[in-house]
């Protein structure tokens, strides 16, 4: 899968991973890249840095009309989207207590509509057309914390392994009918999201440069990947909890209680 020519959608693009991908495709000879956030003036300066095949949209991805409405809105400035990078993420830690009900129901609510449901919107609002069209994919930013887990964030690595569940599903679904379909596990990237936790669990093996992250998704797109690692480590992770799901539970509630030694909160 390739990004040239093609028209790309992807939400969450006013900073961070959105917007080193929206760039990365601009630089891989995009046709046009639609950026769409709540942040509509950070996607207007991400857009301005692209250039002219670029164009800011507020987007609310729990809406179902809005997204609806910038597809049709993409459509009609651009053409039928052929790449639509469900990115838009938000996270909440278990803190003050750092128990598993710490996190309340609208918390819940919230998380589960960003993280799990906005792609089921995004696909109602893209795939009738895409499956009438080759070249066409769907692109899901999960998280490692959708294979792993991720301590201090209950309600995030629970969404997260949902995303990577819906994300599969659709593979299995769509991809006879020719729908290219990718899932994103990174760990920690630069972003809003990770400023300020480079002592967490998250960054343990560092945080990687937006940059770098989204070079690595395109490397794996063009690889035909379905389940994209950017970051090495967790191939090797991931395997370790598949043979030993136990030892793997004993081995992050030990590393939970490293952290509340080395930070005092376990995350």
């Amino acid at each position: 899968m390739e990004v040239k020519d093609k028209i790309v959608a992807i939400t969450g693009a006013a900073s961070g991973i959105g917007a080193a991908l929206a760039k990365a495709c601009a630089a891989k000879g995009a046709k046009f890249v639609a950026l769409a956030d709540m942040d509509e003036a950070g996607a207007q300066a991400v857009a301005a840095e692209i250039g002219a095949d670029a164009k800011a949209y507020k987007l609310d991805v729990t809406d179902e009309g809005a997204v609806k409405a910038f597809a049709d809105n993409v459509t009609v400035d651009a053409g039928q989207i052929d790449l639509y990078f469900s990115n838009a993420g938000i996270i909440f830690s278990d803190a003050p207590d750092w128990t598993a009900i710490s996190q309340t129901n609208e918390q819940w609510d919230k998380i589960w509509q960003v993280n799990v449901f906005a792609h089921v919107l995004a696909c109602r609002a893209v795939l009738p057309s895409m499956l009438k069209r080759e070249g066409c994919g769907f692109i899901v930013t999960a998280s490692a914390a959708g294979l792993l887990s991720q301590i201090g964030d209950i309600s995030y690595s629970t969404t997260k392994h949902a995303a990577v569940g819906f994300t599969e599903s659709l593979a299995i679904t769509h991809g006879d009918d020719g729908l290219y379909v990718a899932c994103l596990c990174p760990q920690a990237v630069k972003s809003k999201m990770t400023a300020g936790a480079e002592d967490s669990s998250a960054a343990g093996d560092g945080v990687m440069p937006s940059e770098e992250f989204a070079s690595r998704v395109l490397d794996g797109m063009r690889q035909s990947q379905f389940m994209i690692r950017p970051h090495d480590q967790v191939e090797g992770y991931f395997r370790n909890k598949a043979e030993n799901y136990d030892r793997w539970v004993g081995g992050m509630r030990k590393f939970r209680r490293h952290q509340l030694t080395t930070t005092g909160k376990p995350i």
